[in-house]
């Protein structure tokens, strides 16, 4: 620390010696990567050590020391941070390569952890119904999803921690999730999936948005987008304000100092800096000091890459218009020729102007005002004024009278003169006939400049002879403007050797040219060309003393040029300032010049408001100690460090910033480092050297980058080393080198990592196609140079160790979220000894999980693995081989013939069966080898017990009719084995749960059957449900389960014929018969019986094995329709020996026969006194009743439609055939009436019945039909001739009035 009673030769020589430091620390570039290199520890050291040798309190002193190192050490990188931002300054203040891009990808507003918490809010209050948002369920679906799977991840919450994240990331993934949910919807009519489609990112939006923020939102965004656009000067001073911690005072004392806002400063002061670089390249060449390059012949090349880049600098700033707006200025053939004489600066052989090259235009504005002291003319007499100036028109104020002459008319004029001649005359009218012109009363005649006072001023008029007005004046302003062009004018004693060889007073102008071109000339009144001109290249101008030899002119300042010296001198002290800055600009040296006494003072008679006030703000930047960093010579700088320093706290500003960047800068941003490094020589290899240092350096850290990005920087730089550059070979030096390796070498195991962390460092395909250019990096990484393509093999050898992994941790992070090994480790024993169930259940659950990582890489990360999709199937494999530890672990836990497992082998194989890779890969053939045995013992078990069902059940069966189940078995749950010891002791039949009930439909078989059928489709459905990935043992669980079905249907048919024959035989033979419910029963057994072969016993299979397959089926058909014949047969046998009971009893009254005599004549006798009841009715009645209501129960309980058409044909054909029988036995006897009225009664009601029953005309009317219908007839006949009321109405005619 200084003393305060320094004195200030002392106070300047520390500053010296700490802008020395300074310089020094800047050239180092070393340090640590956030601060700027800590001062040399050795003098602290002896330091130290003496204060411990002289203080009680080591500690104390050390501490303090410490502290004063600290603060020495964040002045100086306030210092540096000053100087920094004064090259920044002037880069922003006057461009000349670089301008804001305008094609940059535009960035989105990133996510913090606060809005991620707001938004997984939003989204569980839309899921709970706590919102207006009105959605159907399908949306709400995919909603649920997403905050599953995506809002609530880790995944996604780390990489909104990293800045990564923007809301149009989260609408994405929504957007793609529902694109796949959409497409998958039916089609419905007069609605598009494309209209559902923005229709729910209409709903996600709002729902994004909340319903505090609709009337926020659209202000927040319009405000934040500013940066991301083209910025102006004062915004981007701002932004690098706050980049390098720079006050808001400090600015503009820096501004005000540098004069930012004058343009030919900051033109002039790039012109010395180009001087400067120039001759450091020549300086350099002369010592032979260069960096180490990787060759010796890039020496000499490196000395034309400097002088190249700065006449590249100089042709940018010559090709930028001299002023923004300013007339069109007259220079098209000096640039031609000019471009080749500032290549070579001190050329003899320079282009000169000619004077016709710097015309210029001025604009003049006269104003008349009045008149005054006019009395030669009568009051009432008119007066007028004109104006001109020389060589051009004329103009004529307004009339006035001569008692008030008064005008304000203004006159405007262009002149090429720089020393114009403006005269004014006034006239009066001639009142005389003969007069040809009016009377000039007087004139004025003015010879403006630039420099004169453009307020109105009286002048006195030139008045002809003999006139009365002697004190006649004008009251006139004159405004010449100065074109852009004219940097400063005035009147200056001059002498030189070559141009204005004698001493005297001219009006001389300096003009600018061209950016690069000034010339100092010479003009006389009413010229528009010089007289004579001096161009300013090579000169330097500075103050001297007065020459005492010159007469006239007081302060003197000269221009000096190898071989001429011009003096020139000026009238008072603030012009001389005036001139000597506006030619310091104009000749672009590097020396500075300053007046010999530093207390400038401005004049006390100045009136002149181009007065330059730069030497206030000196001043005032002196006093706050800010003209070091001003005058600081840019050329002694190492902006290389500085550039480092510049473009780190750049990118950490940008990455802090509320944009998701990913490491790209803002279009203002690449503005100003453009510049800077064009203005100050940076080398682009340096520059992106450093870039790729510090987004590797943020990678690392977490943050995250564009591979893209990374892309383009490493893309140059291996370029550039290589000797690949689009632009040709440049100079390579050996730190470059060095570095480039280093940087390559990190990016490496950089990419490397990404690679093997892809699914957290790029979760969700987030950022969009960052995998797919971080594996094209890599490939160019791997290249041994820019141009040798690395084999193909040797990528994929990298990739593949990555992916492998990248298995293992996807793995480990899955089960640690899984929690598995943490409960192991916490419980072991009980896990291992008392919950296999448990173990099991876990172990299902991680499956869930790695299905659905697998389907995420799928989904997210297969597009970018398209050059190698076989490597991204290995990962899998990997992945899957992991998981198989544990499985096979938990699976040896469970207890023999134990079935829970199975839920497990058809979530993994759904899953794989699909997947083109991974089907029948080493993981699915693994797991197939696992339940290969179960489903084989699965089926063995099933198939006993069923069988042993069957037996049991059949010789309990009471044959009450159950309801089927078997039609919904799609939604029923697999069947549940028992565990059985080998030998099949007694097994418990299977019974319908409870919960089945809802799925009873209909009336059907028996509960042995449909028990039977159930469990067959069950199994069957369960096997179907394994899709088993081999064709061939799928084939062989297929077959094996369709004979099973076979033979178990084939012993229940053959049981129910049996029992349908006890059963039948056990029935009575009389009218009272009515077909038990049980027979039904057993009917409908068969008939389920037929249909359900069609379902479990047809197989699917090829054309050899198809035929042997339908001869074996055909006789299960076969048998079930010979059973359900005779059953036919043996129902049809019984009911018609009904019939032949009812025929039999009427054969009593045979007409020969002793009862039926003895009938005839007992009622005959009885008629006469009482009613006697008609014998016979009564048995038709019955019979009738028998058949009829046998013909419900057969409709009603019996299934198939087609068997009860049968079996009515039958017993129709049966019935008529036995009566026929009956009736042509007694074809010689004559039948008693009661006999015929019963048999017509019968014949007629069972015709008229089983017609309603559906039996066809052609059965109906057959011939044993029409033959018992002639028979009938006959008799009927006979009897109305021997006894007409004997039939009672009874008649085999057709009469709807017969009873029922």
């Amino acid at each position: 620390m200084l003393d305060p009673s320094s004195s200030e030769e002392e106070s300047d020589e520390v500053l010296e010696e700490e802008r020395r430091d300074l310089l020094l620390l800047a050239a180092a570039g070393g340090g640590s990567p956030r601060s700027l290199p800590p001062p040399p520890r050795e003098p602290r050291g002896r330091e130290a050590g003496g204060a411990r040798a002289a203080s009680p309190s080591p500690s104390v002193l050390s501490e303090g020391r410490e502290e004063q190192e600290r603060l020495q050490r964040e002045e100086r990188e306030k210092r540096l941070r000053l100087q920094l931002y004064v090259f920044i300054a002037r880069c922003i203040a006057h461009p000349f390569n670089a301008k804001q891009p305008t094609d940059m990808a535009r960035r989105q507003q990133k996510l913090n952890k606060q809005q991620l918490q707001i938004l997984r809010e939003r989204f569980l209050a839309f899921l709970n119904g706590e919102t207006q948002i009105v959605a159907d369920e399908a949306f709400c679906n995919a909603v649920r999803s997403y905050y599953e799977v995506f809002l609530k991840s880790d995944r996604v919450a780390r990489m909104v921690h990293s800045g990564g994240c923007s809301a149009n990331d989260f609408r994405d993934v929504f957007k793609k999730n529902i694109e796949k949910r959409v497409r998958s919807l039916p089609e419905i009519d007069g609605l598009s999936k494309e209209t559902v489609l923005s229709s729910w990112l209409a709903k996600y939006d709002a729902i994004y948005r909340g319903e505090e923020d609709l009337c926020k939102q659209p202000n927040r965004m319009a405000l934040s987008a500013v940066s991301e656009l083209i910025l102006s000067k004062e915004q981007l001073y701002e932004m690098f304000q706050q980049i390098l911690g720079i006050k808001k005072l400090e600015h503009q004392l820096i501004y005000n100092a540098c004069q930012l806002d004058n343009g030919d400063e900051q033109a002039a002061q790039i012109r010395r800096e180009l001087d400067g670089r120039l001759q450091l390249a020549d300086q350099m060449a002369r010592e032979r000091k260069f960096p180490k390059f990787v060759t010796r012949e890039m020496e000499n090349m490196y000395i034309e890459e400097l002088r190249s880049s700065v006449n590249l600098l100089m042709a940018n700033l010559e090709s930028l218009p001299v002023s923004k707006g300013g007339p069109e200025f007259k220079l098209q053939k000096l640039k031609r020729s000019q471009n080749s004489a500032f290549l070579d600066i001190g050329d003899e052989n320079e282009v000169q102007l000619s004077k016709s090259d710097v015309v210029l235009s001025f604009t003049l504005e006269i104003v008349i005002m009045e008149v005054q002291g006019l009395r030669s003319v009568a009051p009432n007499r008119i007066v007028y004024c004109t104006m001109e100036v020389e060589g051009g028109e004329k103009l004529q104020t307004d009339q006035a009278e001569a008692s008030r002459p008064q005008w304000g008319t203004q006159g405007d004029f262009t002149t090429t003169h720089p020393r114009p001649v403006v005269k004014v005359k006034l006239f009066t009218e001639s009142t005389g006939v003969l007069a040809l012109e009016d009377k000039e009363l007087g004139r004025v005649v003015l010879y403006p400049t630039s420099n004169s006072p453009k307020s109105p001023d009286l002048h006195k008029m030139i008045v002809p002879k003999n006139s009365q007005d002697n004190d006649l004046k004008i009251k006139l302003a004159v405004r010449m403007d100065k074109p852009p062009h004219m940097k400063h004018c005035g009147y200056l004693y001059a002498l030189g050797q070559k141009v204005w060889k004698r001493w005297k007073k001219r009006y001389f102008v300096l003009v600018q040219v061209s950016q690069y071109t000034f010339a100092m000339c010479s003009y006389r009144e009413k010229k528009s060309e010089p007289q004579e001109l001096m161009q300013l290249e090579g000169y330097t101008v500075d103050y001297t003393a007065p020459h005492t030899g010159l007469q006239g002119g007081r302060m003197f300042f000269n221009a000096v040029k190898e071989g001429d010296t011009v003096i020139f001198a000026s009238d008072d002290e603030q012009d001389r300032i005036l001139w000597v800055q506006a030619m310091y600009r104009a000749t672009g040296q590097s020396y500075k010049p300053i007046p010999a006494s530093q207390a400038q003072k401005t004049n006390p008679k100045g009136g002149n408001v181009n007065t330059d006030i730069s030497p206030l703000y000196t001043d005032r930047g002196q006093k706050h100690g800010m003209d070091e960093f001003i005058s600081a010579n840019p050329c002694k700088f190492d902006h290389a460090s500085l550039f480092r320093l510049l473009q780190r706290q750049t990118l950490d500003h940008r990455l802090n910033d509320s944009y998701s960047c990913l490491g790209w800068f803002s279009p203002g941003q690449v503005f100003v480092l453009d510049e800077y490094c064009a203005r100050y020589g940076v080398r682009g290899c340096h520059r992106h050297l450093c870039y790729l240092n510090e987004l590797i350096e943020h990678s690392e850290n977490g943050s995250v980058i564009d591979p893209t990005l990374l892309h383009y920087s490493f893309a140059f730089c291996a370029s550039h080393v290589h000797g690949n550059r689009p632009d040709g070979i440049g100079t390579v030096s050996v730190e470059e080198k060095e570095r480039f390796e280093e940087i390559k070498d990190r990016l490496s195991s950089l990419l490397e990592n990404q690679i093997s962390h892809f699914r957290y460092c790029f979760p969700f395909g987030r950022p969009e196609g960052a995998l797919k250019a971080t594996l094209s990096l890599l490939e160019r990484v791997l290249m041994k140079d820019i141009a040798t393509p690395i084999p193909a093999e040797e990528v994929k050898k990298v990739v593949r160790k990555c992916l492998e992994k990248a298995a293992l941790i996807n793995y480990t992070r899955l089960t640690e979220y899984a929690k598995i090994e943490a409960t192991a480790e916490k419980d072991s024993e009980t896990m291992n000894q008392a919950t296999p169930a448990r173990k099991l259940e876990e172990v299902l659950h991680l499956a869930e999980l790695c299905i659905e990582v697998l389907q995420q890489n799928e989904e997210h990360h297969s597009e970018a693995f398209a050059w190698w999709p076989e490597l991204l199937a290995e990962h899998a494999e990997k992945f899957l081989s992991l998981y198989s530890v544990d499985m096979d672990s938990a699976l040896e836990a469970q207890p023999q013939d134990s079935w829970d497992s199975f839920p497990l082998f058809q979530l993994l194989n759904n899953a794989l069966r699909n997947d083109t890779f991974l089907c029948n890969g080493k993981f699915h053939k693994h797991l197939q080898e696992i339940f290969v045995p179960m489903v084989i013992r699965y089926i063995d078990l099933m198939e006993s017990s069923i069988a042993q069902s069957i037996h049991r059940g059949l010789e309990q069966e009471s044959w009450q009719p159950v309801k089927s189940i078997t039609n919904s078995l799609p939604n029923v749950a697999l069947p549940k084995v028992p565990s059985l010891p080998l030998n099949l002791p007694q097994i418990p039949s299977f019974t319908t749960p409870t919960w089945m009930t809802s799925l009873y439909d209909s009336t059907n078989g028996s509960a042995t059957s449909e028990d039977l059928f159930w469990k067959l489709d069950a199994l069957q459905m369960f096997v179907f449900d394994l899709h088993w990935p081999e064709p061939e043992f799928a084939h062989h669980l297929e077959q094996r389960l369709k004979l099973m079905a076979t033979d178990m249907i084939e012993a229940c048919v053959k049981r129910t014929r049996i029992a349908f024959e006890l059963k039948l035989q056990k029935t009575n033979k009389s009218t009272d018969l009515r077909i038990p419910s049980s027979l039904c029963t057993m009917f409908n057994v068969l008939v389920d019986a037929k249909k359900q072969t069609a379902k479990l016993c047809i197989l699917d299979g090829g054309q050899e094995f198809a035929s042997q397959w339908q001869q074996y089926h055909s006789k299960i058909d076969d048998l079930i329709e010979e059973t359900v014949k005779e059953i036919i047969s043996l129902l049809v046998s019984k009911v018609v020996s009904v019939l032949e009971g009812v025929l039999s009893k009427l054969s009593r009254y045979d007409e020969g026969t002793f009862f039926s005599s003895l009938v005839s004549f007992t009622v005959k006798a009885a008629a006469k006194y009482v009613d006697v009841p008609k014998p016979g009715m009564d048995l038709a009645d019955t019979y009738i009743m028998f058949v009829r209501q046998n013909q419900d129960i057969l409709r009603e309980k019996v299934n198939e439609e087609m068997y009860i058409e049968k079996l009515f044909d039958q017993w129709y054909s049966s019935s008529m055939k036995v009566i026929c029988v009956w009736l042509a036995d007694r074809l010689d006897l004559q039948l008693h009436i009661y006999q015929l009225k019963t048999l017509i009664k019968i014949v007629k009601k069972t015709y008229r019945d089983f017609r309603l029953q559906g039996v066809l005309e052609g059965t109906l009317n057959s011939k044993t039909y029409d033959t018992v219908h002639s028979r009938l007839t006959v008799e009927e006949a006979t009897v109305s001739v021997t006894d007409a009321g004997g039939l009672q109405g009874i008649t085999m005619k057709d009469s709807d009035e017969e009873e029922g």
